[in-house]
Protein backbone atom coordinates (compact mmCIF):
# COMPACT_ATOMS: atom_id res chain seq x y z
CA UNK A 1 0.00 0.00 0.00
CA UNK A 2 1.39 3.39 -1.00
CA UNK A 3 2.07 5.63 2.04
CA UNK A 4 0.02 8.80 2.33
CA UNK A 5 1.69 12.02 1.30
CA UNK A 6 0.74 14.03 4.38
CA UNK A 7 0.72 17.83 4.22
CA UNK A 8 3.37 19.85 6.11
CA UNK A 9 1.13 22.64 7.36
CA UNK A 10 3.82 24.14 9.59
CA UNK A 11 6.09 24.90 6.62
CA UNK A 12 3.39 26.83 4.78
CA UNK A 13 3.01 30.60 4.71
CA UNK A 14 1.37 32.37 7.67
CA UNK A 15 -1.66 34.59 7.39
CA UNK A 16 0.31 37.40 9.07
CA UNK A 17 4.02 37.88 8.36
CA UNK A 18 5.50 38.49 11.81
CA UNK A 19 8.51 36.81 13.39
CA UNK A 20 7.88 35.06 16.73
CA UNK A 21 10.62 35.24 19.36
CA UNK A 22 9.97 31.91 21.11
CA UNK A 23 7.91 28.91 20.05
CA UNK A 24 8.11 25.50 21.65
CA UNK A 25 6.98 23.15 24.39
CA UNK A 26 6.90 23.56 28.16
CA UNK A 27 6.71 21.28 31.17
CA UNK A 28 8.38 18.23 29.57
CA UNK A 29 9.66 15.81 32.25
CA UNK A 30 12.76 13.67 31.73
CA UNK A 31 15.21 11.69 33.84
CA UNK A 32 18.73 13.11 33.57
CA UNK A 33 21.81 11.42 35.02
CA UNK A 34 24.46 13.73 36.48
CA UNK A 35 28.00 12.58 37.28
CA UNK A 36 30.19 15.34 38.66
CA UNK A 37 33.89 15.50 37.70
CA UNK A 38 36.12 13.36 39.95
CA UNK A 39 33.06 11.56 41.35
CA UNK A 40 31.96 7.96 40.84
CA UNK A 41 28.40 8.62 41.99
CA UNK A 42 25.60 9.09 39.46
CA UNK A 43 22.81 11.44 40.58
CA UNK A 44 19.51 10.92 38.73
CA UNK A 45 17.36 14.07 38.52
CA UNK A 46 13.72 14.30 37.49
CA UNK A 47 13.90 17.42 35.34
CA UNK A 48 11.08 19.62 34.03
CA UNK A 49 12.12 21.35 30.81
CA UNK A 50 11.00 24.09 28.41
CA UNK A 51 12.37 24.09 24.84
CA UNK A 52 12.06 27.01 22.38
CA UNK A 53 13.26 28.24 19.01
CA UNK A 54 12.47 31.44 17.17
CA UNK A 55 10.13 31.32 14.15
CA UNK A 56 10.75 33.39 10.99
CA UNK A 57 8.02 35.56 9.49
CA UNK A 58 7.71 33.39 6.38
CA UNK A 59 6.78 30.16 8.23
CA UNK A 60 3.36 29.34 9.67
CA UNK A 61 4.42 27.07 12.55
CA UNK A 62 7.26 25.34 14.34
CA UNK A 63 7.72 21.57 14.13
CA UNK A 64 7.27 20.99 17.87
CA UNK A 65 7.46 17.20 17.67
CA UNK A 66 11.13 17.62 16.74
CA UNK A 67 11.75 19.08 20.21
CA UNK A 68 10.40 15.97 21.88
CA UNK A 69 12.19 13.60 19.50
CA UNK A 70 15.59 15.17 20.04
CA UNK A 71 15.06 15.39 23.80
CA UNK A 72 14.33 11.65 23.87
CA UNK A 73 17.45 11.00 21.78
CA UNK A 74 19.66 13.07 24.11
CA UNK A 75 18.24 11.51 27.29
CA UNK A 76 18.67 8.01 25.81
CA UNK A 77 22.37 8.77 25.28
CA UNK A 78 22.51 10.22 28.78
CA UNK A 79 21.60 6.84 30.31
CA UNK A 80 24.87 5.38 29.06
CA UNK A 81 26.91 8.58 29.29
CA UNK A 82 25.90 10.89 32.19
CA UNK A 83 26.57 14.61 31.84
CA UNK A 84 28.75 16.53 34.29
CA UNK A 85 26.05 19.07 35.13
CA UNK A 86 22.52 20.15 34.25
CA UNK A 87 23.60 23.28 32.37
CA UNK A 88 25.74 21.17 30.02
CA UNK A 89 22.73 18.95 29.34
CA UNK A 90 20.69 22.07 28.47
CA UNK A 91 23.50 23.25 26.19
CA UNK A 92 23.47 19.95 24.30
CA UNK A 93 19.73 20.19 23.76
CA UNK A 94 19.92 23.86 22.69
CA UNK A 95 22.60 23.02 20.12
CA UNK A 96 20.54 20.10 18.72
CA UNK A 97 17.46 22.32 18.49
CA UNK A 98 19.19 24.57 15.96
CA UNK A 99 20.22 21.55 13.90
CA UNK A 100 16.69 20.10 13.86
CA UNK A 101 15.01 23.45 13.14
CA UNK A 102 16.97 24.66 10.13
CA UNK A 103 14.78 27.78 9.83
CA UNK A 104 15.59 28.95 13.40
CA UNK A 105 18.41 31.36 14.29
CA UNK A 106 18.35 30.90 18.07
CA UNK A 107 17.15 28.43 20.69
CA UNK A 108 16.55 28.42 24.43
CA UNK A 109 16.29 25.58 26.95
CA UNK A 110 15.22 25.88 30.57
CA UNK A 111 15.37 23.13 33.19
CA UNK A 112 14.30 22.77 36.80
CA UNK A 113 14.74 19.86 39.24
CA UNK A 114 14.26 19.10 42.92
CA UNK A 115 17.57 18.98 44.72
CA UNK A 116 18.40 17.93 48.27
CA UNK A 117 21.39 19.06 50.31
CA UNK A 118 22.50 17.82 53.74
CA UNK A 119 22.13 20.42 56.45
CA UNK A 120 22.76 20.64 60.19
CA UNK A 121 19.49 21.28 62.01
CA UNK A 122 19.40 23.66 65.01
CA UNK A 123 19.15 20.61 67.33
CA UNK A 124 22.50 19.34 66.04
CA UNK A 125 21.09 16.50 63.95
CA UNK A 126 21.67 16.19 60.20
CA UNK A 127 19.00 16.04 57.55
CA UNK A 128 18.32 16.79 53.91
CA UNK A 129 16.61 20.04 52.95
CA UNK A 130 14.88 20.63 49.59
CA UNK A 131 15.98 23.22 47.03
CA UNK A 132 15.43 23.82 43.33
CA UNK A 133 18.21 23.38 40.81
CA UNK A 134 17.68 25.53 37.70
CA UNK A 135 19.64 25.76 34.46
CA UNK A 136 19.37 27.56 31.13
CA UNK A 137 21.12 27.41 27.78
CA UNK A 138 20.76 29.88 24.91
CA UNK A 139 22.16 29.00 21.50
CA UNK A 140 22.70 31.33 18.57
CA UNK A 141 24.01 30.36 15.12
CA UNK A 142 26.40 33.33 15.18
CA UNK A 143 27.64 33.31 18.78
CA UNK A 144 27.38 29.67 19.91
CA UNK A 145 25.91 28.55 23.25
CA UNK A 146 25.68 30.33 26.60
CA UNK A 147 24.82 28.25 29.67
CA UNK A 148 23.72 29.29 33.15
CA UNK A 149 23.39 27.35 36.39
CA UNK A 150 21.29 28.46 39.32
CA UNK A 151 19.30 27.64 42.42
CA UNK A 152 16.01 28.64 43.97
CA UNK A 153 16.12 28.85 47.76
CA UNK A 154 13.47 29.51 50.42
CA UNK A 155 14.40 31.41 53.56
CA UNK A 156 13.13 34.01 56.01
CA UNK A 157 13.46 37.78 56.22
CA UNK A 158 12.53 40.05 59.14
CA UNK A 159 11.39 43.57 58.25
CA UNK A 160 13.82 46.31 59.45
CA UNK A 161 11.27 49.11 58.94
CA UNK A 162 8.58 47.81 61.32
CA UNK A 163 11.30 46.91 63.81
CA UNK A 164 12.64 50.47 64.01
CA UNK A 165 9.12 51.94 64.21
CA UNK A 166 8.32 49.65 67.15
CA UNK A 167 11.66 50.57 68.74
CA UNK A 168 10.67 54.23 68.55
CA UNK A 169 7.09 53.72 69.79
CA UNK A 170 7.92 51.55 72.78
CA UNK A 171 11.31 53.01 73.64
CA UNK A 172 13.46 49.93 73.06
CA UNK A 173 17.19 50.37 73.60
CA UNK A 174 19.64 49.88 70.74
CA UNK A 175 20.78 46.64 72.35
CA UNK A 176 17.23 45.25 72.46
CA UNK A 177 15.61 43.15 69.73
CA UNK A 178 12.13 44.54 69.10
CA UNK A 179 9.45 42.44 67.38
CA UNK A 180 8.72 42.87 63.67
CA UNK A 181 6.81 41.05 60.95
CA UNK A 182 8.42 38.19 59.03
CA UNK A 183 8.39 37.21 55.40
CA UNK A 184 8.92 33.95 53.56
CA UNK A 185 11.55 34.80 50.99
CA UNK A 186 12.11 32.95 47.69
CA UNK A 187 15.32 33.84 45.89
CA UNK A 188 16.71 32.66 42.56
CA UNK A 189 20.41 33.05 41.82
CA UNK A 190 21.84 32.26 38.38
CA UNK A 191 25.33 32.66 36.98
CA UNK A 192 26.77 32.00 33.55
CA UNK A 193 29.32 29.19 33.25
CA UNK A 194 31.84 30.25 30.58
CA UNK A 195 33.71 27.73 28.43
CA UNK A 196 34.37 24.08 29.20
CA UNK A 197 37.05 24.43 31.87
CA UNK A 198 35.15 26.69 34.30
CA UNK A 199 32.72 25.22 36.82
CA UNK A 200 30.21 26.70 39.24
CA UNK A 201 28.94 24.40 41.99
CA UNK A 202 25.23 24.57 42.83
CA UNK A 203 26.00 23.83 46.49
CA UNK A 204 28.05 27.05 46.67
CA UNK A 205 25.17 29.03 45.16
CA UNK A 206 22.80 27.60 47.77
CA UNK A 207 25.17 28.60 50.57
CA UNK A 208 25.57 32.12 49.16
CA UNK A 209 21.81 32.59 48.88
CA UNK A 210 20.93 31.09 52.25
CA UNK A 211 23.51 33.24 54.03
CA UNK A 212 21.85 36.37 52.63
CA UNK A 213 18.54 35.78 54.45
CA UNK A 214 17.72 36.91 57.96
CA UNK A 215 17.65 33.18 58.66
CA UNK A 216 17.45 29.88 56.83
CA UNK A 217 14.30 27.81 57.31
CA UNK A 218 14.02 24.10 58.11
CA UNK A 219 11.54 21.31 57.61
CA UNK A 220 11.70 20.21 61.27
CA UNK A 221 11.81 22.57 64.26
CA UNK A 222 10.71 21.96 67.86
CA UNK A 223 9.30 24.78 70.01
CA UNK A 224 12.58 25.98 71.50
CA UNK A 225 14.29 25.81 68.10
CA UNK A 226 11.49 27.84 66.54
CA UNK A 227 11.91 30.51 69.20
CA UNK A 228 15.67 30.68 68.75
CA UNK A 229 15.35 30.86 64.98
CA UNK A 230 12.85 33.75 65.11
CA UNK A 231 14.92 35.59 67.72
CA UNK A 232 18.13 35.24 65.70
CA UNK A 233 16.34 36.32 62.51
CA UNK A 234 15.14 39.47 64.27
CA UNK A 235 18.75 40.20 65.22
CA UNK A 236 19.49 40.17 61.47
CA UNK A 237 16.65 42.13 59.79
CA UNK A 238 16.73 42.36 55.99
CA UNK A 239 14.84 44.14 53.23
CA UNK A 240 14.42 42.18 50.01
CA UNK A 241 16.88 44.69 48.54
CA UNK A 242 19.43 43.67 51.20
CA UNK A 243 19.12 40.04 50.16
CA UNK A 244 19.95 40.84 46.53
CA UNK A 245 22.87 43.14 47.43
CA UNK A 246 24.40 40.69 49.92
CA UNK A 247 24.28 37.94 47.29
CA UNK A 248 25.96 40.18 44.70
CA UNK A 249 28.71 41.00 47.19
CA UNK A 250 29.29 37.32 47.97
CA UNK A 251 29.37 36.45 44.24
CA UNK A 252 32.16 38.98 43.69
CA UNK A 253 34.23 37.45 46.48
CA UNK A 254 33.61 33.84 45.41
CA UNK A 255 34.19 34.11 41.65
CA UNK A 256 37.23 36.35 41.25
CA UNK A 257 38.57 33.98 38.57
CA UNK A 258 35.60 34.33 36.20
CA UNK A 259 35.73 36.90 33.36
CA UNK A 260 33.94 40.25 33.28
CA UNK A 261 31.31 39.26 30.72
CA UNK A 262 29.81 36.49 32.89
CA UNK A 263 26.07 37.06 33.40
CA UNK A 264 24.67 37.21 36.95
CA UNK A 265 20.95 37.17 37.77
CA UNK A 266 19.55 37.61 41.28
CA UNK A 267 15.77 37.64 41.75
CA UNK A 268 14.25 37.82 45.24
CA UNK A 269 10.64 37.97 46.44
CA UNK A 270 9.42 38.34 50.02
CA UNK A 271 5.90 37.06 50.63
CA UNK A 272 4.42 39.67 52.95
CA UNK A 273 2.64 38.75 56.17
CA UNK A 274 0.91 42.11 56.84
CA UNK A 275 0.17 43.14 53.23
CA UNK A 276 -1.78 41.55 50.39
CA UNK A 277 1.12 42.15 48.02
CA UNK A 278 4.72 40.92 47.97
CA UNK A 279 8.05 42.76 47.90
CA UNK A 280 10.39 42.10 44.96
CA UNK A 281 13.95 43.02 43.94
CA UNK A 282 16.13 41.94 41.02
CA UNK A 283 19.49 42.62 39.41
CA UNK A 284 20.51 41.34 35.98
CA UNK A 285 24.14 42.26 35.34
CA UNK A 286 27.66 41.02 34.58
CA UNK A 287 30.63 40.48 36.85
CA UNK A 288 32.38 43.34 35.05
CA UNK A 289 29.61 45.80 35.91
CA UNK A 290 29.65 44.67 39.54
CA UNK A 291 33.42 45.03 39.73
CA UNK A 292 33.17 48.65 38.64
Amino acid sequence: MKPLDLPDVQSGPPTQNFKISRVGVTGVKKLVNIKRPNSKTIHPLVVKMDLFVDLPAFQKGSHMSRNLELLSDVTDMNIEKPVSDLESFCAQVADHLLKRHEYASCSEVKAEADYFLERNYPNGKKGFEPYKLVAEARANKKDGVKKLIGVRVIGMTACPCAMEVIRKIDGYKDSDVPPTHNQRNITTLMIEVPGENKTVDANDLIDITENAFSSPTYAILKRKEEGNLVYNAHKNPKFVEDVVRDILSAILKKYKNLPDDVIVIVRSESEESIHKHNAFAERVTTLGELRK
